[in-house]
């Protein structure tokens, strides 16, 4: 089996490290030799799948399965023109992901569906959440606390914007994978986010009681039928007084969460694309009874210090190698070489129950803490929830 992963990114990584655990052989694209997931993968090509040449149809031709990890609407239609004429398939649906790369086309969907969703300005109070509508993730978000401020900030176009009350509590994520109204959802996830709402770490078992998580599932299949989805979608909430929020879909393969639930339950979400759009099947669920801990999360290290930051400092690390017990955690991706003073790391950190992960990750922490003499340790969070971290801000 042969999986050709296009854009070597976040994204990227993720779709060649879950490729590898199935035993799939991977071939990368990226018009970038650096990007982070050129140091995982079996071959690369450096090339941009929007020039008229024949380097794509190369790269391509032998494979089994197409992964899109990229956000590029340009590239994207490329890469599926091109797909068609070779006759490969290709996993992805360009008519929700149009829905869900626009957070305005998001919450017109949501509104028609009775979904519930933070209160749009201006409907609401201060403070406010801006955040761009066609970004994913955490880029451009600000929270806006007063008035005068907001004030300034309106007196441009709100077209591209949308603007909802803030809102606290932690968030959760779950992924939803299926086609023609047969759809599975699988294992939520929470998520922990650093100062500027970038997601830092991703935690498993997500905590929640069974109903709520079932109420989250049920909302996310309830999204994915009404978009006749085909292939994988993310829901990401946040658990407000007592009440599930969604903040936003991704009709793409997510970054961190496949890996933590394939870490905590077994379940390959590549797999089941490739059930989706190779075999033309239901996607196979095997038992998942049983969740094992995890935590997963980045961190950054620079001469005497050691910090927790969102995922965009993996986005532009050097091409990552993967190392199994590195510092007492079960895996890590990282640009470390021996002898470098700054380098960063995703680790990957399992556990019978999520408090043993979370004690091994700590012990971890303290390990590359000695190792490296690093007097400094950073766990940076959003003011709002300071309290609700601070028992998994301490570093051990």
């Amino acid at each position: 089996m042969k999986v050709v992963v296009v854009g070597g990114k976040l994204q990227g990584v993720e779709a060649t490290y879950l490729a590898h655990k199935a035993g799939w052989e991977v071939v990368l694209v990226d018009k970038n030799a650096l990007v982070p997931a050129a140091g995982l993968c079996d071959a690369f090509y450096q090339l941009d799948v929007t020039a008229e040449t024949l380097d794509l149809p190369r790269a391509i031709k032998t494979a089994d399965l197409i992964i899109p990890a990229l956000e590029d609407s340009v590239a994207l239609k490329c890469l599926k023109d091109r797909a068609a004429i070779e006759d490969i398939p290709l996993a992805y649906d360009a008519a929700a992901y149009a829905v869900s790369s626009s957070k305005k086309k998001s919450d017109l969907l949501f509104a028609k569906l009775g979904i519930p969703v933070p209160e749009p300005w201006p409907g609401c109070d201060l403070p406010v959440i801006v955040k761009p509508s066609n970004s994913s993730g955490s880029r451009g978000i600000c929270k806006i606390n007063e008035m005068e401020v907001f004030s300034s900030f309106v007196t441009g176009e709100l077209d591209n914007w949308v603007v909802q009350e803030f809102v606290e509590g932690p968030s959760y994520s779950v992924e939803v994978v299926g086609a023609r109204e047969n759809f599975v959802s699988l294992q939520t996830t929470e998520i922990v986010v650093d100062s500027q709402y970038d997601c830092k770490r991703v935690l498993a078992p997500a905590g929640l009681s069974s109903t709520v998580s079932k109420e989250l599932k049920e909302i996310a299949v309830t999204i994915a039928e009404a978009l006749n989805l085909s292939g994988i979608m993310d829901v990401e909430a946040i658990f407000h007084n007592d009440t599930l929020k969604v903040l936003e879909i991704d009709a793409r393969l997510p970054s961190q969460t496949p890996t933590v639930v394939n870490k905590s339950i077994g379940i390959n979400m590549l797999e089941l694309l490739y059930d989706v759009f190779v075999r033309d099947a239901t996607p196979t669920m095997p038992d998942a009874t049983y969740e094992r801990g995890v935590v997963y999360e980045h961190v950054r290290v620079s001469p005497g210090i050691l910090e927790v930051l969102g995922e965009h400092i993996m986005a532009n690390a050097h091409p990552l190698k993967r190392y199994e017990d590195f510092f007492g955690a079960d895996e890590a991706l990282t640009d470390f070489t021996p002898g470098c003073s700054s380098w960063v790391a995703t680790l990957i950190i399992t556990g019978d129950s999520r408090e043993e992960a979370w004690d091994k990750r700590c012990q971890a922490i303290k390990d590359i803490r000695d190792h490296f003499e690093l007097s400094l340790y950073v766990d940076p969070i959003p003011n709002y929830n300071e309290s609700l971290n601070l028992r998994e801000k301490e570093g051990k």
